[in-house]
Order: C-alpha cells, then sequence, then structure tokens
C-alpha cells in the first residue's frame, strides 16, 4: 500500500478542464441511477422513495468526494487514475445489488457496505497523497476522517441489524456524513483549485441525471410495439427533460461567472454550498421525475394502449412526477440564490406551482398529467427567455482567458 501511495500525482491548475477519463469514471454513475429507478419502480410506494432517497445519497457522496479530488489532482494521470479505476468495480457492485439491499438477507446488506468502505477509504488516501505540503487541506482532511468514520458505525450497524433498523441507522449515516463534510467546509475549508473543472463535472453530472429521465422511458416500453399513447408519452417526456436542461444552462452560466470572479475562501465556500450541496436536489428530483415517466409509459406500453390512456395515475406516481419537477425547481433556487445571491418571483413560484398541479396530475389521466408537467415547462422556459430571468444579475465574465462556460 505504501509504494502504491508513492505513485505519480500532478496538482491541477486554474486552467484545468474535466477530463475524458472523468467522464468514463462516470459510466458507473449512470448504470447505479438506473438501479435506482427501477428499485423504485418495482414496488412504487412512500416508503420505497424513501429508501431510495437513501441510496441515492450514498451515491451521490461517492460522486462528489471524487469530483473534489479531480480538481485537486489530474484524475487520468498515474496514482490519481490507478485508484479511481480501482474503486469503479466497488461502485459498480453497490450498483448491480442496489434493488436487493432493503431484502431480507444479511449478504446483499455487506456487500454493498464493504463497496462502500473501501469507495471512501481509497478517496481518503488518495486526497491525503493529491494534498501534498498544503497544511490547510490536511486539516480539512484530518476533520473529514474523523465525522466519515463516525458515519460508518450506522451504516454497518444497518446493515448487520436489517429490519427496521436498517432505513433510521442508514438515514443517519448519511446524515452524519454530510454534516461532517459541513464541518470541514467551515471549519478549515476545501480549496478550489480550478472553477471550470467544478462547473464543467456539475453540468455533466446534471445531464447524466437527466439522461435517465430518457432511459426511463425504454424501460418502460421494453420489447413491447411502439403505439400512438406511447408515442406521445414519449415525446411529452422529451419535452420536459429538453425544458429542464434549458433552465439549468440558463442558471449555470450566470452561477459559473460567479465561481469564476470569486477567489481565496469565498470561492471555496461557494463551490461546496452551490454546487456539491445545491445540486444534489437537482439529481434527486430527476430521478423522482425518471420513476414518474416510467409508472406512465409502463402501462400505454404493456396493456391495450387507449384503455389505460384515461386511468389515473396512483398517488405515489404522481407524487414522484410533479414532485420530482418541484424538487428539481426547488434545487434551481436554492443553486442560483448561493451563487449569483438573486432569485426572480417566479423561479421562487416554480417548484410551488408545480406542487399545485400535483392533485390535477393525480385526478387526470397519465398521459394527460404529463402532458401538464411538458406545458407548465415550456411556459417557464418561455418566460425566463424572454424576460431574462435566468440570466438576470449576472456579473460580467472573467477575464482570466482560460476558457468559455460549457453551453
Amino acid at each position: 500500500m505504501g509504494l502504491f501511495l508513492r505513485g505519480r500525482v500532478e496538482t491541477t491548475t486554474e486552467t484545468h478542464r474535466t477530463t475524458r477519463y472523468e467522464i468514463f469514471f462516470d459510466l458507473v454513475f449512470v448504470f447505479a441511477l438506473t438501479r435506482i429507478t427501477a428499485y423504485m419502480a418495482g414496488d412504487a410506494s412512500p416508503l420505497t422513495l424513501l429508501k431510495g432517497l437513501v441510496v441515492l445519497l450514498l451515491l451521490w457522496i461517492s460522486w462528489l468526494i471524487y469530483a473534489w479530488l479531480g480538481n485537486q489532482a489530474r484524475a487520468d494521470i498515474g496514482l490519481i487514475r490507478a485508484g479511481t479505476t480501482a474503486v469503479m468495480g466497488p461502485i459498480f457492485l453497490i450498483a448491480v445489488i442496489i434493488p436487493n439491499v432493503w431484502e431480507p438477507g444479511l449478504r446483499s446488506r455487506l456487500v454493498l457496505v464493504l463497496s462502500y468502505l473501501v469507495v471512501r477509504a481509497v478517496h481518503l488516501a488518495l486526497y491525503r497523497r493529491a494534498a501534498g505540503s498544503d497544511r490547510r487541506l490536511h486539516r480539512t482532511l484530518r476533520i473529514y476522517t474523523a465525522t466519515t468514520a463516525l458515519s460508518w458505525i450506522p451504516l454497518v450497524l444497518g446493515a448487520v441489524l436489517g429490519g427496521r433498523a436498517q432505513l433510521p441507522l442508514w438515514t443517519a449515516a448519511v446524515a452524519v456524513d454530510f454534516a461532517g463534510g459541513l464541518i470541514a467546509s467551515t471549519l478549515s475549508g476545501w480549496p478550489l483549485r480550478s472553477s471550470e473543472h467544478f462547473v464543467e463535472r456539475h453540468a455533466l453530472v446534471v445531464i447524466i441525471a437527466l439522461g435517465e429521465t430518457l432511459i426511463s422511458v425504454g424501460a418502460g416500453i421494453g420489447s413491447e410495439m411502439i403505439n400512438g399513447p406511447t408515442v406521445l408519452a414519449t415525446l411529452f417526456t422529451l419535452v420536459v427533460t429538453v425544458c429542464l436542461f434549458r433552465l439549468y444552462m440558463l442558471n449555470s452560466e450566470a452561477a459559473g461567472a460567479v465561481l469564476m470572479t470569486e477567489r481565496g475562501p469565498r470561492r471555496d465556500r461557494l463551490a461546496a454550498n452551490a454546487y456539491s450541496g445545491g445540486h444534489f436536489a437537482l439529481v434527486a428530483g430527476t430521478i423522482y421525475l425518471a420513476l414518474g415517466v416510467h409508472e406512465v409509459i409502463a402501462p400505454l406500453a404493456h396493456h391495450e394502449p387507449w384503455a389505460v390512456a384515461g386511468s389515473r395515475l396512483p398517488w405515489t406516481s404522481a407524487v414522484a412526477l410533479f414532485g420530482g419537477v418541484a424538487l428539481y425547481l426547488a434545487g434551481e433556487v436554492l443553486f442560483r440564490g448561493l451563487s449569483v445571491r438573486s432569485v426572480t418571483p417566479a423561479q421562487l413560484l416554480a417548484p410551488a406551482v408545480a406542487l399545485a398541479l400535483l392533485p390535477a396530475g393525480r385526478y387526470l389521466p397519465g398521459l394527460a398529467a404529463l402532458g401538464l408537467l411538458a406545458a407548465l415547462l415550456v411556459i417557464l422556459v418561455g418566460y425566463e427567455r424572454a424576460f431574462g430571468a435566468g440570466r438576470a444579475s449576472r456579473p460580467p465574465a472573467a477575464t482570466s482567458g482560460h476558457g468559455t462556460m460549457p453551453r
């Protein structure tokens, strides 16, 4: 292990951008997101949605810590590349076993927990090596290591005990872990070396999550013959996805400009709060939306389409559909509020409007509910385009000459 940790590490610079290797690394997370949606679709109940959220939190932490590591040291060179390649195996195992970790039987839970511990332990070892002579970062890592180890206690206990104890213990584990990251950020801080890398990295993970909404269409249809209502639902889903992407890009452009003009601890806190924290709501919202889309399309594809086209969505499916979009829009508000520090009235109202349409979505046919959601988002995008809400209060672009924001 000591010989392994003496491998080559190349610290990043301000001009560093996301590498192709990091995009390749994200493939395992794409698969993991599909597995979470598949698990929730198997028994779409409020408890299932909560369990899916807990597993998503574990995966988000796993992605986030390696995004920060890739900002500190190049992920496609030497020791960091070897380490991140090695942890792709445990992450892939976690993804494969997701639908079984809430079932009776100790083996699945232990596989997930042990794989997760390997992912976290390797990250901490790599980050210490990448920190070099940065005393502040070493202090941050010491604080974070202590809180991370503390979070492992309820995680292991939840796996061993199972049953009713599993959910509260695993929820406590992710809560302690997130609190530990916040404490380390507050007391010492996570130095951000490249703003452009960080902006690109988070934009890519949002695109990955939005892609899960489109993947859910294929999962819902399966190998069935395409019919009229299914085609219409597919087009509605595409409209919803495009609108959510457009709303994100309008806000990320302004937020990225702010991050690139900040320097020192203020930039570090902005990255930790607006990106590491704020983006989770965006990812979680798209996963719930994907579940809602699956629940609309699957009956249309697998039953007599015109007979079920008029059937209502179950409450849980309607909550996933409209609540997922509301959560995504709330994430946009949080992201913009923490970064640009300016939120328009329309942006504040948008999540509430999505939730207010939930009762209508419950009593409308599933296809009509999806169409209503698409219409809402088209109107919202049109409003932001017409009145410039997405670009309001944007500071002048950074003039450091090291590239542009991804568009």
